[in-house]
């Protein structure tokens, strides 16, 4: 299994948001749905038994995607970086995507592509557009800006420090007669558990940062897994609840056991149920406790 999925927060349009994309990308898929149990509708104010969370796949990348509600809001702090390896395969994929969506920078030639473009898409999720030398792939992407300017190479070596199989693969600084501070990040690529990640900075004015409605799902085997996670990432404890925590740069993760989507989607709905109830009463997950919600009866 995937270590880390990126999820995605919408304003109760996501099985519209998934369909367009597992339209738009190659090699796509739409896999489970969970929906809102009482417990679930009556904390979250959505309606029971409508869809909640949706996984699917897009070019070998998993994301989970949640009907959330208006709370939260997409920046381009975290986007995607997607690498096509031809010219009519990126003209075509910047083409869906613009429609309706806001354009950021211009799609056309740069010094370091044939091809390349940034914009929002209708959903304002937000996507970066690089013609390559690979099939078509896609990298969680970070832009520090406002006061986590000047921190993407900390946060980099940080969230390397985390995980295995992980390293800093490239990395180009700002040098002097630019409009960015000597030696902040231009452009840096590194990989968490073997997969491409990318990251920037800039202080031309940006006003976002990173909000929960991109956060990044830590699956993990064991308590002690979930215990190491949380110490190492949660850094604002009013952000501490069912899994999910924010972390010193503003990034937000969950930290969840593997064994809870198999719970989640029991035939028996009881017992789904009992562990959503158990979840909601916690800001760590204890996986002990939810195996004792599942098993009662």
């Amino acid at each position: 299994m995937q270590t880390i999925t990126p999820f995605l927060w919408f304003n109760d349009n996501t099985e519209e948001a998934v369909a367009f994309y597992a339209s738009t990308f190659t090699n796509a898929t739409i896999g489970s749905t969970t929906r809102y149990s009482a417990e679930a509708a009556r904390v979250s104010g959505r309606p029971e038994g409508s869809v909640m969370t949706v996984a699917f796949r897009l070019c070998g990348q998993e994301f989970a995607a949640l009907n959330g509600g208006p709370v939260f809001t997409f920046t381009p702090a975290i986007s995607f970086f997607v690498t096509c390896e031809t010219m009519e395969e990126i003209d075509a994929l910047w083409t869906k995507l613009a429609d309706g969506g806001n354009v950021l920078m211009e799609f056309g030639k740069y010094p370091f592509s044939e091809k390349y473009g940034w914009l929002n898409d209708k959903y304002g999720v937000s996507w970066q557009l690089f013609l390559g030398k690979t099939k078509q792939e896609i990298a969680p992407a970070f832009l520090f800006v406002g006061e986590r300017y000047g921190k993407a190479e900390e946060a980099i070596h940080f969230y390397i420090s985390l995980f295995e199989d992980s390293s800093l693969t490239a990395i180009h600084r700002n040098g002097p007669g630019t409009n960015e501070k000597e030696g902040t990040v231009q452009y840096a690529s590194f990989l968490l558990n073997k997969r491409e990640w990318r990251a920037m900075e800039g202080n031309t004015g940006h006003q976002f940062t990173f909000t929960p409605a991109t956060s990044f799902v830590v699956h993990c085997d064991t308590q002690e897994e979930i215990d190491r996670y949380w110490k190492k990432l949660s850094a604002d404890k009013a952000a501490e609840q069912c899994g999910w925590l924010k972390d010193t740069y503003g990034v937000s993760w969950q930290i969840v056991p593997t064994m809870l989507a198999k719970m989640l989607h029991d035939k028996d709905p009881e017992k789904s149920r009992r562990v959503m109830r158990a979840i909601l009463r916690m800001k760590k997950i204890d996986i002990q406790s939810l195996e004792k919600a599942f098993a009662l009866g």
